[in-house]
């Protein structure tokens, strides 16, 4: 097979107030799955997006085997064989249309102008063909807002190699996805590189998988590449870890001691969320971190959302401070000064048409008004602290949120909470796409929460993380807790053997 290379040659990009990438030399042949590891705001999807298309404002040069190529549109990208795959994955896909439309949409939006009927049994014949070509089994005609999060994946994948495609960028793949799914995920990149010779960009967070399937990486620090290295049976996440924050790391981070107090927070016999959460019961003591841990797919978001309003309770009682609270909908909750940081924050934890200080002060606005004035001097200030205290990468307050990388959004949607200053806090997934250094900041600043008194539910599949900064742990399997457990007498194993189902105590 013919061996294609796609570089950029002193590429820069500059947005406002910040320049996001400085002469930037990249390269990755077909064949090779090469990783793009950095933290937030180090410049990867930025410069993932310049070779897809979507950048074109970019300064220097892209080549493709050696030869200038313009990449001003996507388009100009897609007809060179260049592919993205983005960590958002429901805003690329068409919920309400059937897989074979969303796998082939490239196609029917081509042909539309030519042609406007379609042939349908056509249509899901190619479809299917692109599927069984990559071993995926899903129904053609399944709506795709039907579908789970690791089959969506699949979809867009498909949609990918639909058209011809020799570079194909993957954003954070395996962000939402279980450890099965995750494995699904990795044969089917294996896939590509031998049997369709495709060159695989891998950009995650998840450095022990970078490890695992990635051939070399490529680290990148504020806009510039740091360094270039193949990967070797020697290599170690803290070698990575350490080129990207340009620092040593320690990979632990130390739960600090906070007193804990009495019951606060109490949910008995709980369900709802259309019978994804089942007869839960568990309670917070105050300043004390309680994970709900589980697989992708356990209920844990649903039992978030159950207990903040935003789905549907058909059972159970919801008590603070001894008081049953009738939580109808999100503004009851936060009325009553629960807080709850949701796992997809795009679409529900930031507002990304508003600047930073606004989305940093959303939360409890009240506290920033006179009479029906904001006082905006005071949303300022409070927007600086945070920018300070989170760390978050930002040329100004007054920087839109869309423009900031996902972990520094992430960052603003805990940090407008932390002004509002509530009795209870739930965090889902809130490392989820955030880099180690941001995962330190945030683990610091929920230790922060807690030492104020107040208490946190903090729902995570990374049981890593859980053992690190919880006290106790409910394991959460098919919207049932399957087991309480007191972090400081257990482990992964113990965790594990709860999360698939097991009703046997672990011995």
């Amino acid at each position: 097979m013919d061996r294609l290379t796609l570089g950029t040659r002193k590429v820069s990009i500059e947005f406002p107030g910040v320049k996001a990438l400085t002469n930037v030399d990249f390269e990755v042949s077909t064949g090779e799955i090469h990783a793009l590891v950095g933290a937030n705001g180090a410049g990867k999807s930025t410069l993932m997006k310049v070779l897809a298309g979507a950048n074109p404002d970019y300064t220097g040069e892209v080549y493709l085997n050696g030869k200038p190529v313009e990449l001003r549109s996507t388009m100009a990208a897609k007809k060179l064989g260049i592919q993205i795959v983005y960590q958002e994955v429901d805003m690329a896909l068409v919920p309400t249309l059937s897989v074979a439309e969303n796998v082939m949409l490239n196609d029917m939006v081509m042909n539309a102008g030519r042609n406007p009927l379609v042939n349908w049994p056509k249509l899901r014949t190619q479809a299917k063909a692109v599927l069984d070509r990559l071993n995926i089994d899903v129904n053609v005609r399944t709506l795709v807002q039907d579908l789970s999060l690791a089959q969506k994946q699949m979809v867009l994948i498909a949609r990918a190699i639909a058209n011809e495609c020799n570079f194909l960028i993957l954003d954070e793949p395996t962000a939402p996805l279980s450890d099965t799914e995750t494995a699904e995920l990795f044969r089917l990149v294996k896939h590509l590189q031998e049997t369709e010779n495709i060159a695989i960009i891998f950009i995650s967070h998840r450095i022990n998988e970078i490890i695992q399937i990635c051939e070399s990486y490529t680290v990148m620090r504020n806009g510039e590449i740091v360094d270039t290295s193949p990967i070797t049976p020697q290599t170690t996440t803290r070698e990575i870890v350490e080129k990207m924050l340009g620092r040593s790391f320690e990979e632990n981070f130390p739960k600090e001691h906070v007193p804990i107090g009495e019951k606060v927070f109490e949910v008995e016999n709980l369900s709802g969320a259309d019978g994804k959460v089942n007869d839960v019961s568990f309670y917070v003591r105050r300043g004390e971190i309680v994970g709900i841990a589980g697989l992708v797919g356990a209920g844990k978001s649903e039992l978030c959302k159950t207990i903040f309003g935003a789905y549907e309770r058909t059972a159970g009682t919801v008590r603070l401070n001894g008081e049953e609270l009738k939580i109808k909908n999100p503004s009851h909750a936060v009325k009553n000064r629960i807080a709850l940081v949701p796992e997809e924050r795009r679409k529900e934890g930031v507002l990304v048409n508003e600047n930073v200080s606004f989305n940093l002060s959303a939360a409890s606005l009240s506290r920033f008004c006179k009479a029906s004035f904001i006082l905006k001097n005071k949303v300022d200030a409070n927007a600086r602290q945070y920018v300070n205290d989170l760390g978050i990468a930002t040329p100004s307050i007054k920087q839109y949120v869309k423009n900031l990388s996902g972990g520094n959004q992430q960052k603003v949607a805990v940090g407008k909470w932390m002004a509002a200053d509530c009795d209870v806090y739930i965090f889902d997934e809130p490392t989820k796409g955030v880099d180690v250094g941001a995962k330190q900041d945030i683990f610091r600043l929920i230790n922060d929460i807690t030492k104020r008194g107040s208490s946190v539910i903090y729902a995570s599949c990374e049981n890593s993380e859980l053992l690190s900064i919880t006290d106790r742990i409910y394991v959460l399997y098919d919207g049932h807790i399957m087991a309480e457990l007191e972090t400081a007498k257990t482990n992964e194993d113990e965790i594990m053997h709860y999360a698939v189902g097991s009703t046997t105590k672990y011995a």
